[in-house]
């Protein structure tokens, strides 16, 4: 099964709430902080939200 490597490139701080939350969520703390998350469909939307904020690669796993 495919993970997704999400790494945030912007920072969260003035944004709205609810994408500082997601931020939170998904266990990103500072600029150029990484995580593993698997391929579905949770992870997809969060992702869609906070998309400006963040880039995905595709690991393959």
């Amino acid at each position: 099964m495919a993970q997704l490597k999400i790494t945030l490139r912007r920072s969260a701080a003035h944004r709205i709430p609810s994408q500082r939350q997601i931020v939170k969520e998904l266990g990103l703390g500072r600029i150029s902080s990484s995580v593993i998350k698997p391929d579905d469909a949770a992870t997809r939307g969060a992702i869609l939200k906070i998309a400006h904020l963040v880039s995905v690669e595709v690991v393959e796993g």
